[in-house]
């Protein structure tokens, strides 16, 4: 809980007065542990507790923002999403966002060479569903935007991925799209069919939590945004 506590003493740091929204995936293991797998987690997990993390959300000037896709090596692998690790103790969150960031992309930037916004807060449990085992780490990760004033174009030169945490990397923007219900899209299912109860294969894709900071990122860019 001491950790969980540093969200608080550093958020000033951040510049915004608080966190105006905190979540968790529908399928948290936290809200479906029964009360008999509960009494059988370890010690060890028993007293870890709760974790502070921090995800960062890189902004360019022309409005891009930065996705990595993780290395095969890690343990969840073929996810884009954001720059995101521990916060150690007595760290301001900003200072370990801009940290995870130098880790992971090569870019060394100061905090005098950004703005920051906190977006909000997740709940993060691995394993992520109740199926793949009993939780064993559990997070509270504070999601913050950085906005540097180089366009991706100048931020692309500095750009140094690491192989062991990152396989790729790409410069996401909005764009203004009609979406259009197929004719032929499936509505039913049809009741001879077999259930098969398996998981699908994890390829290449974006997580809950990432599509999560999609969405308060895209607040960030409507006019007169209220966020922070």
């Amino acid at each position: 809980m001491e950790k969980v506590r540093k969200i608080l003493v550093h958020q000033s740091k951040v510049q915004v007065s608080r966190a105006q929204i905190y979540l968790r995936a529908s399928f948290c293991p936290i809200k479906y542990l029964s009360h008999s797998e509960a009494d059988s987690l370890p010690p060890d997990t028993l007293n870890r507790g709760v974790d502070v993390g921090v995800a960062v959300l890189l902004q360019s000037a022309n409005q891009r923002l930065l996705l990595t896709r993780r290395a095969s090596s890690l343990r969840i692998f073929s996810m884009f999403g954001f720059h995101r690790g521990h916060v150690e103790l007595d760290e301001k969150l900003l200072d370990a966002g801009l940290r995870e960031l130098k880790e992971e992309t090569g870019l060394k930037l100061s905090p005098d060479e950004i703005s920051s916004q906190l977006l909000g807060l997740w709940e993060s449990v691995y394993p992520h569903l109740l199926s793949s085992g009993i939780p064993k780490r559990h997070h509270i990760v504070t999601y913050i935007i950085l906005r540097s004033s180089q366009s991706h174009f100048q931020l692309l030169t500095c750009l140094r991925t690491d192989p062991a945490e990152v396989s790729a990397c790409v410069w996401v923007y909005t764009v203004r799209r009609i979406v259009q219900i197929p004719a032929d899209l499936v509505t039913e299912v049809s009741p001879h069919g077999e259930l098969i109860e398996t998981l699908l294969e994890d390829i290449e894709r974006i997580s809950t939590e990432t599509k999560f900071a999609l969405e308060l990122w895209l607040i960030t860019l409507e006019p007169h945004s209220e966020m922070g």
